[in-house]
């Protein structure tokens, strides 16, 4: 094998900062009391069509926000604001 035809490990496993991107949480700019059972079309947008929760590794949200997200859609459940389930 020559050594001129293979493309050294370097240049296809290593990441530098211009192909990697950080994700940045979509709910940064919205105010922690702004996320709340109230809400619904904040909350609607986050809930799939089969009414489950979207994941935060799906959406790009912060843990912290995905807690709060988390639980204003239980409380919106709970108060028939949002239904369980979708047919």
């Amino acid at each position: 094998m020559e050594m001129e035809n293979l493309i050294s490990n370097t240049l296809l496993f290593n990441r530098t900062s211009s192909t990697f991107k950080k994700q940045v949480c979509p709910l940064q700019d919205v105010a922690p009391n702004m996320i709340n059972y109230k809400n619904l079309e904040l909350i609607k947008s986050y809930i799939s069509e089969k009414g489950k929760i979207v994941p935060s590794r799906i959406s790009n949200v912060s843990f912290r926000k995905q807690r709060l997200l988390r639980k204003a859609i239980q409380i919106a459940r709970h108060l028939a604001l949002l239904p369980y389930t979708v047919l």
